[in-house]
């Protein structure tokens, strides 16, 4: 478990709020969100290859991700952005293929904390009550901080990779 991840999913509400400080500037955190590139490197657990097959990362934008498994099967994940507001904000559908037709809303702020420290503030509002404790027991509440590690280590990786090129 990652020191500053949160998860608050209160009984009887349809939504999910997970926070995370990370040791990495405002700016980056966004792109880490918004690049394709990069994306691959966090998106899911590390037992799934990523593919950004779209990402239009603007308001009426569409995006789809596909992980594969090591049998080759494939989940995938799609939604539009609502609101793309660099370097603070990016609202988006969420859909994925375990639950087709369960679309729920996104809602993301990072905020710069100074020092090279980021907050980041994931709301998530689901259809339903049932929606939202269908994607936690689907595991969301057991993949979110591992997927929140990757991206800590994906940020270690750019800062090695950006004071190697100073």
């Amino acid at each position: 478990m990652i020191p500053h991840f949160n998860l608050t999913a209160e009984p009887g509400r349809q939504d999910v709020t997970i926070t995370n400080v990370f040791d990495a500037p405002r700016d980056l955190v966004f792109r880490a969100y918004t690049d394709p590139k990069l994306i691959p490197a966090w998106w899911n657990s590390k037992d799934f290859a990523v593919e950004v097959e779209k990402m239009e990362v603007r308001p009426g934008g569409s995006w789809r991700v596909i992980s594969r498994d090591a049998s080759g099967g494939e989940y995938w994940f799609r939604g539009m952005y609502h609101d793309v507001s660099p370097p603070k904000r990016i609202v988006q559908t969420f859909e994925h293929q375990g639950m087709p037709g369960h679309i729920s809303l996104e809602t993301v702020t990072i905020e710069g904390l100074g020092a090279g420290r980021t907050r980041v503030t994931d709301h998530v509002v689901f259809q339903s009550v049932e929606d939202r404790d269908a994607a936690l027991e689907m595991g969301m509440e057991a993949e979110a901080p591992r997927v929140m590690s990757r991206l800590e280590d994906l940020f270690r990786h750019l800062r090695r990779e950006l004071s190697r090129a100073a």
